[in-house]
């Protein structure tokens, strides 16, 4: 007993001290194998400078990024989150999109997802597409209602300064610049030099001439002066040197850009750049900058204030001023912004200075549109921790200020009218007309141009809105006014005057046939319609209706006798004739015409013998029970070189789609066209010329019957191949393909020799006997190291023709071999007690190695699951064992 508790409680203490040791080394385990089996570690992004990357660089970064399973912009979200500026993020993208372009315009990142769903990838491309077609893609919908704030955030606008321009007079010269000095005229010279740090220029023969802090034209005086010492011509009145001042490279400057901006900073600017440029280059003011007072300070002096809105709107880009060395860019924060709401030009959020008033704001919208009422605004503010409601008439548009956080609201003109009367129906001219003085049912029929002839004179009705916007109708009598036996009435505002047509309160009617004519269908009853006139216009009788009847069928007015419809029977003799009293039987609206087919009618059914016979070609089924055997009499029997074990039947399965009769005769009038050249047509005489003529009309007209079907029907698109058809899409969308024929194993000597026995299977309408010349050659296909053909050799078994083949790979299933025989016939490999029998081999066969089953391989994800179930089982066990 005292052994037994020892040992108990050494087990206890062996639990309790390393089976969690144990648990938490094996999860440590299990996620650093993850990370080693599916983390692609991308370097870090956040200080990266694209500019200096080259492509091959550009491309390696594309390349980590397909191997984590990243898109592009997921790429560039990953950058981003690691502090990557939007500026460079963007010319991140832009030069991946370049390189995928040049390289393959098709490819992408997410093209080489193979293992991502095709709706992820389509999503991915719709985002990427997106960013591409909208500049404002980046922004919120609140900063794309600030106006103004699209100026700088649209990718398809350039404020870069244009250096290619005439030498401006005012231009300030400082350090850095380069002056290209022409002296011409009686003397010719020229000068290039650069402004030296302190100001200068050293021209030769001339010294230093201080131009630094002067603009071009007084550059221009100081060095006339100066070069006039050894050019003479350049003094006096009456010159005859010049001097022309030039610049060429400009000097950079630094500008700081503070305060509300995107991208506050300090830039380095070209010596053109202005106002604009610099906070386009810092992004513009952000969602609580100002756009009305950017101030430019210049020697801790102001010099000037921007107001972008006088830009934006008037075009005025006076206080746009060129931007000096070390100036100071201040946008300070809005003071004030009001959201205009409804029918502007341009809704959103404006800032306001304190002394504008609404028509100053009005400019800014761009104006009123058509459907805004102009009469009254509502103005919405905060006052006093309370909400309020300010109504301001139009002649308070000028003095009303507006206040920071008002909502202004412009409302619609109302949707009515005030001279309004319509008139609908069997009129020549229906629509809207004006209500005038006197106005009255007469004269609105006038305005319309009188009645159509259809109409429906006996009665109207006029709707007429009450003034709570009820309909009351009026039933006129419209021949009595416009004949002047009733009085006239007279229209108020938004009365409508219907006037039914005849065809309107009546069912239209038809009559129908079917059957062995052309062109089977509804069509139009006419009053004094015959059973000829109904033929005649559905294409003739067929041929097949000779010697048959005519039925029709006609609706029972009087249901209460019990029968359902009235029957009366016509004939027709051999040469499909109407005697002139049937075809003169007279029709009735939805009388139904069958024209039946004659006794005894088929159509010829053709069957088709290729390969080795005497006769090969089509033949025609001569009877109900004809069989191979019989066909192969008729097509001359085998010749010498055929191969009987290799014969097969190629027999049409339930998903063939035969041609309607519609079709068939579609394709034999084709026929019958194609047989003339249409550049020989000219040679043809008149009978030809419009048989041909018919042959165009009959066929154009069945084309357009089938077009018209076609419309109405909603398929799948069908697979090109000729043994399948796509027939409909299982529950995941995969397309499910039935065979349209198939092939069948005969045994062709057993029927030569045995004629109507039960191999000798009885033919049917399109079946295809193949009799193939005798075969030398042994097929091996599937899981072996060098599918291939080889020849036969007799006696030689399965596992001789593999051998040939280089023998079986590694996944090949052995046991599942099978053989295809030359007439579709297949064995499979039969096994017994763990020894394979293999089938016999004869000429024409191929073997056939299917593949072993793939096991899923176990994903990482899977290990974590397995992992941690691990994990509490471990808890579990040791909890239990306490």
């Amino acid at each position: 007993m005292r052994i037994c508790y020892f040992q108990e409680k050494k087990v206890k203490d062996f639990h309790n001290q390393y089976i969690p040791r144990i648990l938490v080394l094996w999860i440590i385990f299990f996620f650093m194998f993850l990370g080693a089996a599916s983390a692609q570690n991308l370097s870090d992004l956040r200080n990266l400078e694209v500019d200096k990357l080259s492509d091959a660089q550009i491309e390696q970064l594309i390349k980590r990024a397909e191997g984590s399973g990243m898109t592009t912009a997921q790429l560039e979200a990953m950058a981003r989150e690691q502090g990557l500026s939007p500026i460079e993020a963007n010319k991140l993208r832009q030069r991946i999109l370049q390189l995928q372009d040049t390289v393959n315009p098709q490819s992408g990142i997410s093209g080489s997802q193979q293992g991502r769903g095709a709706g992820d990838q389509t999503q991915n491309d719709l985002f990427d597409s997106l960013r591409r077609s909208d500049p404002y893609y980046d922004l919120t919908p609140y900063q794309k209602k600030i106006f103004g704030f699209k100026l700088f955030h649209n990718r398809e606008l350039d404020f870069n300064p244009s250096l290619n321009i005439p030498t401006p007079q005012g231009y300030i010269v400082g350090s850095g610049d380069q002056l290209l000095i022409d002296v011409y005229g009686a003397s010719q010279q020229s000068f290039d030099v650069n402004v030296s740090p302190e100001g200068m220029i050293l021209i030769p023969n001339v010294g230093p001439v201080q131009v630094g802090g002067a603009s071009i034209e007084a550059v221009s005086a100081r060095l006339r002066s100066s070069l006039g010492r050894i050019y003479s011509g350049l003094l006096g009145s009456n010159p005859n040197t010049f001097l022309q001042v030039r610049l060429g490279n400009i000097r950079s400057i630094k500008v700081s850009m503070v305060g509300e901006l995107s991208r506050p900073g300090t830039y380095t600017l070209p010596s053109f750049a202005s106002v604009f440029n610099g906070l386009f280059a810092a992004g513009g003011p952000n969602e609580n900058g100002s756009f009305r007072n950017i101030q430019v300070y210049r020697d801790s002096r102001l010099v000037a204030s921007v107001d972008i809105y006088e830009f934006v709107s008037k075009g005025n880009s006076q206080s746009n001023i060129t931007l000096q060395d070390n100036d100071v860019v201040i946008v300070p924060p809005l003071q004030a912004r009001v959201e205009i709401i409804g029918p502007v030009r341009r809704e959103g959020f404006f800032e306001v200075k304190p002394e504008e008033t609404l028509s100053d704001l009005y400019v800014y919208t761009g104006g009123f549109t058509s459907q805004a009422y102009r009469d009254r605004l509502t103005v919405r503010r905060i006052e006093n921790n309370e909400r309020k409601v300010i109504d301001v008439q139009q002649a308070d548009f000028d003095s009303f200020n507006p206040k920071d956080g008002d909502e202004i609201l412009v409302g619609e003109s109302l949707d009515r009218f005030v001279n309004r009367v319509q008139v609908s129906g069997a009129v020549n001219r229906p629509g809207e007309y004006a209500l005038e003085n006197g106005s009255s049912v007469k004269s609105l029929i006038e305005k319309s141009q009188g009645l159509k002839p259809e109409a429906f004179r006996t009665r109207a009705t006029l709707y007429r809105t009450s003034e709570d916007l009820t309909l009351a109708a009026t039933t006129l009598d419209l021949q009595g006014i416009l004949d002047g036996s009733e009085e006239d009435v007279q229209l108020k505002n938004e009365d409508l005057l219907f006037i039914p047509s005849r065809y309107d309160i009546q069912e239209e009617t038809y009559v129908k046939i079917s059957g062995e004519v052309n062109i089977p269908g509804t069509f139009p009853y006419a009053a004094s319609m015959t059973v000829g006139d109904l033929i005649l216009q559905a294409g003739g009788l067929l041929q097949s209706a000779s010697n048959s009847s005519i039925e029709i069928a006609r609706r029972v007015r009087d249901a209460r006798t019990g029968r359902l419809a009235e029957l009366y029977t016509l004939t027709i003799d051999p040469d499909l004739k109407l005697s002139e009293q049937e075809s003169n039987q007279p029709l009735m609206p939805f009388d139904h015409v069958f024209i039946r087919k004659s006794p005894g009618f088929e159509r010829e059914q053709l069957i088709k013998v290729e390969g080795e016979v005497n006769y090969p070609g089509e033949f025609a089924i001569a009877s109900a029970n004809e069989r191979i055997s019989d066909v192969i009499k008729r097509a001359g029997g085998l010749n010498q070189f055929a191969y009987p074990k290799g014969a097969s039947l190629v027999r049409r399965t339930i998903y063939f789609e035969e041609l309607s009769p519609e079709e068939l005769k579609e394709k034999n009038l084709r026929d019958i066209r194609e047989k003339v050249d249409p550049e020989k047509r000219a040679q043809l005489n008149q009978a030809e010329l419009l048989l041909f003529e018919r042959l165009d009309g009959k066929v154009n007209a069945i084309e357009e019957r089938k077009l018209i079907e076609e419309q109405k029907k909603i398929l799948e698109n069908l697979s090109e191949s000729s043994d399948f058809d796509s027939v409909f899409t299982d529950t995941v969308f995969n397309k499910v393909r039935f065979k349209k024929q198939d092939v069948i194993g005969i045994n062709l000597e057993e029927i030569l020799r045995n004629p109507g026995t039960g191999e000798d299977l009885i033919l049917r309408e399109g079946d295809i006997l193949r009799i193939p010349k005798e075969l030398q050659t042994i097929r091996m296909v599937g899981e072996v190291l060098m599918p291939t053909t080889t020849r036969f050799v007799r006696n030689n078994n399965l596992k001789n023709y593999i051998s040939q083949a280089g023998g079986f790979t590694e996944d090949a299933r052995r046991s599942k071999s099978y053989v295809i025989y030359a007439n579709g016939d297949a064995r499979s490999t039969r096994s017994f007690l763990g020894i394979n029998f293999y089938p016999k081999i004869e000429p024409g066969a191929e073997i056939v190695v299917p593949k072993k089953p793939q096991r899923e391989r176990i994903t990482p994800a899977t290990w974590i699951g397995i992992a941690s179930s691990l994990a509490t089982l471990g808890i579990l066990i040791e909890r239990l064992i306490q």
